[in-house]
């Protein structure tokens, strides 16, 4: 198995937020979890959030807006985490920490997520709109890990990346561990099957460092 991620350390979470979105987002997830999201409206997410449906014209007209808002908000947290990299780390160690402090932002609303990826099976148009989203995600995280993201090469290690965090996302939903010891099992065999599938996304050897403009 690759390297394991560094111990992180766990950032302060506000668990009642005061604007609008963040309310919506906890809302969201706390409804998904106890009820699922077919059986969810955008008018139960209001409700539940405090805030009269008018206000989410027209940033929220669909609960698949929120969806989106959640995604961008673990993006965010993710971003701000700070990595610190050694080094010798290679484009797949950094990769691994990156996605593995995903999954520590996911952690706690596994049971939102796991309930929406299993009702967004039965709706296969709205899991396809949720797609570019996540893959627009997989290039923050591409970044992220200091490998560049642009051009075809770019779109490549995208598509890549994607798949590689869907398959692993599809083992973490059930992964009750303490310290998520099969998600980072498959992460690390997903990584590994990708690289082995495209260069495009490792290159060969370690990648050059690049530094922020």
């Amino acid at each position: 198995m690759g390297k394991q991620p560094r111990p992180r350390k766990e950032e302060p979470r506000t668990t009642k937020p005061t604007d609008m979105e963040g309310r919506l987002i906890d809302a969201m997830l706390d409804l998904a979890a106890s009820r699922g999201w077919r059986d969810i409206s955008l008018s139960d997410i209001a409700s539940a959030a405090g805030v009269k449906v008018a206000d989410l014209y027209p940033t929220y007209p669909s609960k698949m807006a929120v969806m989106v808002a959640v995604i961008h908000r673990i993006d965010r947290e993710v971003l701000g985490a700070g990595f610190k990299f050694a080094a010798e780390d290679t484009v797949r160690d950094r990769l691994f920490e990156v996605l593995m402090r995903r999954f520590d932002a996911l952690q706690p609303h596994r049971e939102a997520v796991r309930r929406i990826r299993r009702d967004l099976a039965r709706v296969p148009a709205e899991a396809a709109a949720l797609l570019p989203v996540i893959a627009c995600s997989m290039t923050w995280m591409l970044s992220a890990a200091e490998t560049g993201a642009d051009g075809p090469a770019g779109r490549i290690k995208t598509a890549g990346l994607t798949g590689v965090w869907l398959r692993t996302m599809a083992v973490w939903v059930d992964d009750d561990s303490a310290d998520m010891a099969r998600t980072m099992a498959a992460l690390d065999r997903n990584l590994s099957r990708a690289g082995r599938c495209a260069r495009f996304l490792f290159g060969r050897g370690r990648e050059p460092r690049h530094e922020a403009a």
